[in-house]
């Protein structure tokens, strides 16, 4: 136990800590106050030492293990269906959606029973094997002018190199 104290794994360093403080007989506060983290990481440390032993020092994935659906199929849909509608249809000053906008939203339309994220957004569609692209690559408009406006700008009559500052803008 006391060789964790030296590894280069700040994981293992804090949680020897919390095992050798607390076979010492501190107490939970006072360990989570010298080791600097909650109260509740000390309970769950000194739990997981007494149950599983040494192997609890080990660091395992902090994924999850199991995901809930926010948006069942039928939802997914109905938010595919949403986003095929523009921004302003719902009082927004926008015509480009966002994730965080579709999130707000659908949730405003009773699509989710409660707010949900980016991701749940993102995931809903991925379901539907609906890419999230930048609107800039597939976003046409009905200004006639258009085309001229999105091409490249046009070579300098003299055949100069056109100049760096400020592209981009």
């Amino acid at each position: 136990m006391e060789g964790g104290l030296r590894s280069a794994e700040a994981f293992l360093v804090r949680h020897c800590q919390i095992v050798l403080a607390s076979e010492y007989g501190a107490g939970v506060p006072r360990i989570a106050r010298q080791v600097g983290c909650s109260e509740q990481t000390v309970r769950n440390v000194v739990h997981a030492f007494n149950t599983q032993g040494v192997a609890c020092l080990e660091r395992r994935s902090s994924r999850p293990h199991t995901t809930r659906e926010r948006l069942g199929s039928a939802g997914a849909e109905r938010l595919q269906a949403l986003l095929h509608q523009s921004p302003r249809t719902f009082g927004h000053l926008t015509s480009l959606w966002t994730l965080e906008l579709a999130a707000e939203v659908s949730f405003a339309q009773g699509l989710t029973p409660q707010r949900v994220s980016r991701e749940a957004i993102r995931t809903a569609l991925h379901r539907l094997e609906v890419s999230w692209q930048r609107a800039k690559r597939w976003i046409t408009s009905p200004d006639p002018a258009y085309a001229r406006k999105k091409s490249p700008r046009p070579p300098d009559p003299l055949g100069r190199e056109p100049s760096r500052v400020g592209a981009g803008l």
